[in-house]
């Protein structure tokens, strides 16, 4: 996550702030979970940088807590990539965006599993899956394509739409405005 951490920043020209969390503890328990982190920096953020709006971007269990933790009200925008989830993580987000980004060939963190869970994101956010053609748990053969998606997202949803002529124009299922519910399924 540390080198999409630093392309994100690049492609933000100077204009995101862009910080990296490491958890208290590994894995997921009921005592402590990855989204009190979560919440507790968001928190830390709000206090340094003001009530600036924020996007959270997670891998496995980092996604599943980025989308828990997406009710935070300075979250605007959620990437959840090959997110490990139960299925049944019943969270609303209302005008947020959310995009699932998972590779097809994932056989630890479940796709079915994840496009359940951000169906049901989609009655109150605006949701994208895309798949990822090729793509497995670690990311590595198709980072590329990972990266891509993520970048697009975050630039979008946090500084709107790339100028005309960058390159970067194309539709990446961000609008400008406050996003309608729905649910839309990509292949990339």
């Amino acid at each position: 996550m540390i080198p999409l951490a630093r392309r994100i920043a690049r492609a933000g020209r100077g204009e995101l702030a862009v910080y990296r969390l490491l958890n208290t503890y590994r894995g997921w328990d009921t005592a402590h979970t990855p989204v009190d982190d979560a919440l507790w920096a968001l928190g830390q953020l709000e206090g340094e940088l003001g009530p600036l709006p924020v996007c959270l971007v997670g891998h496995s269990l980092g996604g599943r807590a980025a989308v828990l933790a997406g009710t935070h009200p300075q979250v605007s925008g959620v990437v959840a990539l090959n997110a490990w989830t139960y299925g049944n993580e019943h969270v609303r987000l209302p005008g947020r965006r959310v995009l699932f980004a998972h590779g097809d060939e994932d056989r630890i963190a479940p796709l079915e599993r994840a496009l359940k869970v951000a169906s049901s994101l989609g009655r109150s956010a605006r949701v994208t899956f895309t798949v990822v053609n090729g793509g497995k748990h670690a990311m590595i053969r198709s980072s590329r394509s990972f990266e891509r998606l993520t970048i697009d997202f975050v630039t979008g949803a946090l500084l709107g739409p790339a100028p005309a002529g960058t390159g970067a124009e194309e539709d990446n299922g961000v609008e400008a405005a406050r996003p309608a519910p729905g649910f839309a399924i990509e292949h990339a």
